[in-house]
């Protein structure tokens, strides 16, 4: 989910390569991005590489 966060940039795409609905993969993005504390994707993704979870 991380890499695809970070390396994709429409979220159809990620959610056809997770295998799961675009809702469920824009709830997967919302919850991460909270968990990392996250305002934004971009944010997500670097507070992500930062705590070394990609």
């Amino acid at each position: 989910m991380l890499y695809l966060l970070a390396s994709t940039r429409k979220d159809e795409v990620a959610a056809r390569e997770m295998g799961v609905s675009l809702r469920t993969y824009r709830r997967h993005v919302a919850a991460l991005l909270e968990r990392l504390g996250a305002a934004n994707r971009f944010q997500g993704a670097l507070l992500a590489k930062q705590q070394g979870w990609i």
